[in-house]
């Protein structure tokens, strides 16, 4: 799991932004954006400063978060505040499922047994 988590966190380039959830998706574990918190805190080399809370806010508290923004500002990322712009500044990941959400849809009701 730490590995998929760290493989994912590491796409994250040079002035977007993620958020704990979506690495965690990315990752290939939905729901599991507490595990990416504890991987970032307990690893190093990583670029912790560009995983966000899901709104776009830096989560982290004193010194950190300080350092947080200043990293963020010096790859050319703005703020409102506390908050980022996460339309600009949000890094999608590729859609790793092979079906498309046409494919996901129930059958039509006279093809159904």
């Amino acid at each position: 799991m730490r590995d998929r988590i760290i493989a994912a966190i590491r796409k994250i380039p040079p002035g977007k932004v993620c958020s704990y959830g979506a690495v965690a998706r990315a990752a290939g574990y939905p729901g599991a954006a507490r595990q990416v918190a504890w991987t970032l805190h307990r690893s190093h080399g990583l670029p912790w400063h560009r995983v966000l809370g899901a709104s776009g806010e830096i989560k982290l508290r004193g010194d950190s978060a300080i350092e947080q923004r200043l990293r963020l500002e010096a790859e050319g990322v703005g703020f409102s505040g506390r908050r980022i712009n996460m339309r600009l500044h949000e890094f999608k990941f590729p859609r790793t499922n092979a079906r498309s959400r046409s494919q996901r849809r129930t059958a039509p009701a006279n093809d159904r047994a």
